[in-house]
């Protein structure tokens, strides 16, 4: 028996059957893997696994574990389809192929009779959802329409982002950005959150976009997406790009074949975004549905599958009237086997061996397992669409460009090297370079104002104590750590260019097997670099991980990845203790958080985490430049979100901070902090730390505030040392040394744990805590013990 692991490079072979069970098989019929596709050999990733696959035009990565389960042979099922393949058709001319005219509202076009139509209640609010394939633009696209009208918070019960807003011009319209997903199938919880989204919450109508560059890939979804029978326009995107390649796409055809609207956009360059938006407008009011949702060809194989999907409709359709799920969706995943849906539907028994009884008759005509014939059903679709719509040249220059980039990046022997230069150049541009000099310069700017604002309270007869609070509490503390917004806004630039441009998914493929061998995923790498950022989306990222063992293993290794809310820390410890070592220092303490979490790991996966990671079943998009406007917005929201939190955290704990520090007991004001509050409540806990080397009270404070927020860390030795020089006098090097290891690797902030205890749960969040200050401590103690010795 031939298995996908025995193609030689650049092979091609044809799928005979696909192995596996559950959800991992139905992922791979899903992303096209079924009986009969055509599957070409790329290349192996530089440590020989995972390997790289081209299957219905776009490269999918897997596992030869997984490759062992699905047999090949080297002769066709059936003929092969005319739909074009970029890379192994011959070039076709399309300069005499325009594209056709697209009906506009109220022409001959896909829309239903408007004389009869009844439009909603004006005043009504039109909600849309915006669904799609990860990599497709939907981001760009929710951009442009949305502008800056939007909101983020979670989906009802997960901590999956949710970004909402009103359309440009359309305050009485709300569209939703669901994940990215590639099918209706409940594999991650990505996939599952947009479904329930659109089965629970019943927006009034879909806008589907579509990446017009891989459209056989793309219009698998929105083959699942019809079968909803909900108002749906599909905005084709990336048509600059088609065009440019000498491609085209007959839309009226295209349109007629698939009974919904469909609009040539390009979301990068904003163009067809304003028809994209009367379209969708126009079928959420008049709430038109699609005009066909049975994508099956009866005369196909005698068309069993065409037979059985109508007779379990029929059987259904009290059913799911009355669980609100539409019919034709209902039918198809009752035959995926889809446990969710079989559930809601609550059938008898003898309904339950009716429908069982009618999978087996379609199976046997078929000559295939229910699930891969509802996915070859699906693909036979899209071949004859493709065939009959798409004109595309022998291959893209988006591809071809991706392809030579990839002879480097994911190299054997250039890809490992070539993402440890990329991440040092942007750790020495943080850093060093750029970083440093708008840092120097923000801090610069926020003394002078000091200055000024002290000079000005002490000439207007101030209270001396009100000068203390905003000069020595306010400003200090809240200062201290603004002046470091350029450090963290500059990481997150640079980790969403990895993402955006493509090149985030290629560091999960080279990576992959090295994270296997301690019991995770390549799919894990992206959290872990989102935590390089902040820990709070590092964890919501874990959604996107299909094992909930995976998952949790994940999240308890993201807080040893050091975020940008410890850079204030490390830069102030750096330029004090160890001035001419400052990016040594720092990449030093970045390798010690990755050692240790690999260390736990390898702990982990023998001990909580038993068993193996999740499958490794992906796709590797094409390299794109990222949209200015995207990244903009994003640096945006962080800067934000830092400036938020520097004036409510850090501004409340810089004053609680001074008022402990400054009053007594008994509510006295103190001339020596050592009488304070403050000192009386740290000093409990400090003597636990004079191991490490930093047993004075003030820093034990200091530890304490920056479980609030790691920035708070600063701004609270900043007010209770008044210097740097009186800091340094107190604690030695071999102290600051230990000190850095500790706040490293200690507890995160309120807010990651806060999404840690809703990922996981309170206790999970709880062991979280403890073991995090367990750890902290054991590594501060060595490090300061190793010093001592030399």
């Amino acid at each position: 028996m031939k298995t996908l692991k025995d193609l030689n490079l650049n092979e091609s072979a044809y799928v005979k059957t696909v192995g596996g069970e559950g959800e991992l098989r139905q992922h791979f019929l899903d992303m096209g893997v079924i009986p009969g596709a055509k599957v070409t050999l790329v290349k192996y990733a530089p440590m020989g696994d995972p390997m790289e696959l081209r299957i219905h035009g776009y490269e999918l990565t897997l596992r030869l574990n997984e490759a062992k389960q699905i047999e090949i042979t080297d002769q066709p099922l059936h003929e092969e389809s005319d739909a074009p393949d970029h890379l192994d058709r011959p070039y076709l001319d399309a300069s005499n192929s325009p594209f056709d005219h697209h009906p506009g509202l109220g022409e001959d076009g896909i829309y239903h009779d408007d004389k009869n139509a009844h439009p909603l209640p004006e005043g009504t609010t039109l909600t849309f959802a915006l669904a799609g394939n990860q990599n497709c633009g939907k981001t760009t696209l929710f951009n442009q329409l949305t502008g800056s009208n939007q909101h983020v918070g979670n989906f009802p019960g997960v901590t999956v982002d949710r970004k909402s807003g009103a359309i440009k011009g359309h305050p009485d319209t709300l569209i939703t950005d669901l994940p990215g997903i590639y099918s209706m199938s409940p594999y991650s919880a990505e996939e599952i959150v947009s479904r329930q989204f659109i089965l629970n919450e019943k927006p009034m109508g879909i806008i589907n976009i579509v990446d017009a560059t891989n459209i056989e890939r793309n219009l698998y979804l929105t083959m699942q997406l019809i079968e909803l029978n909900k108002p749906m326009v599909v905005a084709l995107n990336m048509m600059d790009e088609v065009q440019g390649n000498g491609g085209s796409i007959k839309i009226n055809k295209l349109e007629a074949m698939l009974g919904v609207p469909v609009v040539p956009i390009s979301a990068a360059k904003n163009e067809g975004i304003d028809e994209l938006v009367r379209h969708a407008l126009h079928v959420a009011k008049y709430q038109e549905t699609p005009t066909r949702y049975d994508f099956c060809d009866e005369n196909d194989h005698g068309g069993a599958v065409h037979r059985a999907l109508h007779a379990i409709m029929h059987l259904i359709q009290d059913h799911a009237d009355e669980a609100q799920i539409p019919i034709r969706f209902a039918a198809s995943k009752l035959i995926e086997g889809d446990e969710v849906v079989l559930g809601a539907l609550n059938l008898d028994d003898q309904e339950k061996k009716t429908i069982e009884a009618i999978i087996s008759q379609m199976e046997k005509e078929r000559h295939l397992d229910r699930a891969a014939a509802i996915a070859d059903m699906r693909f036979a679709f899209i071949e004859k669409c493709v065939a009959a719509t798409v004109i595309k040249p022998k291959e893209s220059k988006e591809h071809e460009r991706s392809r030579k980039i990839d002879t480097i990046l994911t190299g054997k022997y250039t890809a490992v090297p070539a993402f440890i230069i990329i991440m040092a150049i942007i750790f020495y541009l943080t850093f060093n370079l750029v970083g440093a000099y708008f840092q120097d310069l923000i801090a610069n700017g926020i003394d002078q104002l000091t200055h000024i604002v002290a000079i000005a309270m002490k000439a207007g007869g101030v209270n001396e104590v009100l000068q203390s609070l905003v000069i020595n509490g306010i400003f200090t503390g809240v200062g201290s750590v603004l002046s470091f917004l350029p450090l963290i806004v500059l990481l997150f630039f640079f980790l969403s260019l990895l993402e955006d441009t493509g090149y985030m998914a290629r560091i999960a493929f080279v990576m992959d097997k090295l994270l296997r061998k301690i019991g995770l995923s390549g799919r894990s790498v992206v959290p872990m670099l989102m935590g390089f950022g902040c820990s709070v989306p590092a964890v919501m990222s874990s959604r996107t991980l299909p094992s909930e063992r995976d998952r949790k293993m994940t999240i308890m290794l993201v807080p040893f990845m050091s975020c940008t809310a410890k850079l204030p820390i490390y830069a102030f410890f750096t330029a004090a203790f160890f001035p001419k070592r400052g990016a040594l220092v720092m990449v030093l303490l970045y390798f010690m958080g990755i050692a240790v979490g690999i260390l736990t790991a390898l702990l982990s996966k023998n001990t909580f985490f038993k068993g193996e990671a999740v499958p490794f079943v992906m796709e590797l998009p094409n390299y794109r430049l990222p949209s200015a406007r995207n990244v903009l917005q994003l640096l945006w929201e962080k800067s934000k979100d830092f400036i938020q939190r520097a004036f409510t955290i850090i501004f409340v704990a810089s004053i609680i901070i001074w008022f402990l520090q400054n009053f007594g007991l008994h509510l006295q004001l103190v001339k020596n902090p050592d009488d304070s509050i403050l000192a009386y409540c740290a000093s409990f806990i400090a003597p636990i730390f004079k191991p490490l080397g930093f047993g004075d009270w003030r820093i034990t404070s200091a530890l304490i505030t920056g479980f609030m927020a790691k920035e708070s860390v600063v701004s609270t030795l900043t007010v209770l040392f008044g210097s740097t020089a009186h800091l340094m006098s107190t604690l030695t090097t071999l102290g600051a040394a230990s000190l850095l290891v500790f706040c490293l690797l200690y507890t995160p902030c309120v807010a990651a744990i806060a999404s840690i205890k809703r990922e996981l749960g309170g206790r999970w969040a709880g062991f979280i805590v403890i073991f995090q200050c367990v750890v902290a401590y054991i590594c501060a103690f060595v490090v300061h013990t190793i010093g001592l010795l030399f």
